[in-house]
């Protein structure tokens, strides 16, 4: 995807006179703001601040613990007869995927959602080479058809009303019109149900590997993370290197705050723990899975007084609570990651002259920290960013002559 960050204020003033967007954007993170809080807070607040503070701790102890953790995981993932793949960039990740391509004769991809793999540009690497693609996941899927970028870490179609995505249906796929939401999802699923059975390999994204069991994991609501998973005769795992975490007990701390932050739900409709490819007497599974562990500048994120980003586990809650995010949805911060996550990963990860504004697209109230699962000092880092401008003459006249 090209970057398109230092562009953020006339991407933002567009966003902010679309009416259709500006509705969407604000009902969607309006609600999933509200639902994060009723769900993380059911019990009591003591008891919500607990499950914050345990899941922090989980994620900091695998970050000071990466490198031999990563060296656990691909030995136990071995073991369990998955192929572990390493990846410096998106280059070499899109090149170990055409491999796989090659050695297993693909000619149709079905994906789960990935937003790695929307950092590497898979999908257009893919259909260069002839291979067909077809988004799952829903939201990714009315992405899809309609030639755009995910809006939203969770939510990929958050800046779409239900007109626009049932205008989107019948001029595309040939629905019959229709204003029911339930009538639009199973004509999706219909549409989508056949992708599954001809597709030769699933990609997906990986929530967490559990490093002392070898184990991928997924958590999905749809059922086509499964689908993508166990289906078709290959899987293929596209996974950072931050994704790791020490012990089951870890995984269950932080799959307890994932849903509710990302989404207000207690627990997500499917969770998906995969130990490996099919073996002798299974009915089912694929035959191969592949685990691509990608770097793609994170190691260059973990020497830096920004590592604690690196914490992150992609629920979406400080884009919902976000002041600045609500107004100019997603797509304003001209890459993959919106919101205040995107202000601060975007820079470090593409380079802070390619992302010049994104540090200023906050208005440092703190409702990002105060919202995170895991308390990543979001606006810390803003600060931070802010003054690392200020040094390289980039943070604006004012500072500069000061």
């Amino acid at each position: 995807m090209k970057v398109e960050s230092n562009s953020f204020i006339p991407l933002a003033e567009i966003a902010i006179g679309n009416a259709d967007l500006q509705s969407a954007v604000r009902k969607g993170t309006g609600n999933a703001h509200e639902r994060r809080l009723a769900a993380m807070y059911q019990t009591s607040r003591e008891h919500g601040d607990a499950m914050r503070a345990q899941s922090a701790e989980a994620k900091r102890r695998a970050l000071r613990k990466l490198p031999d953790l990563l060296e656990l995981a691909e030995q136990r993932m071995t073991e369990n007869g998955i192929t572990v793949l390493w990846a410096e960039d998106g280059a070499e990740a899109r090149k170990h995927v055409s491999e796989i391509v090659r050695r297993h004769s693909v000619g149709k991809v079905t994906k789960a959602k990935s937003m790695l793999s929307e950092e590497i540009a898979l999908n257009p690497h893919l259909e260069a080479e002839g291979v067909t693609v077809v988004e799952t996941d829903l939201g990714e899927y009315i992405i899809q058809i309609n030639n755009e970028h995910p809006s939203h870490i969770i939510a990929p179609v958050i800046h779409k009303t239900k007109a626009s995505i049932r205008d989107l249906f019948v001029e595309k796929l040939g629905m019959p019109p229709t204003d029911d939401a339930g009538e639009m999802v199973a004509f999706a699923r219909r549409k989508l149900r056949p992708e599954y059975v001809s597709s030769d390999m699933g990609v997906s994204g990986v929530n967490f590997i559990i490093a002392e069991t070898g184990t991928v994991t997924l958590v999905t609501n749809e059922g086509n993370g499964r689908l993508c998973t166990s289906m078709p005769r290959v899987h293929v795992a596209l996974v950072g290197i931050e994704k790791v975490v020490e012990t089951v007990e870890d995984y269950a701390a932080l799959t307890q705050v994932l849903p509710r932050s990302g989404t207000g739900q207690l627990m997500p409709v499917y969770t998906s723990m995969i130990n490996g490819p099919r073996k002798s007497g299974d009915s089912d599974g694929p035959e191969h899975v592949y685990v691509i562990l990608v770097d793609n500048g994170r190691s260059r994120i973990y020497a830096t007084r920004y590592a604690e980003v690196l914490s992150c586990i992609r629920c979406g809650a400080c884009q919902n609570a976000c002041p600045v995010y609500r107004s100019t949805g997603g797509h304003a911060y001209g890459w993959v990651y919106g919101g205040p996550i995107g202000a601060v990963l975007t820079p470090l990860l593409v380079g802070l002259e390619n992302a010049v504004p994104l540090p200023n697209a906050s208005s440092l109230c703190g409702a990002c920290k105060q919202a995170c699962p895991v308390d990543i000092d979001l606006p810390r880092m803003l600060l931070d960013l802010r003054h690392d401008l200020a040094e390289r003459g980039k943070g604006g006249r004012i500072w500069s002559l000061g």
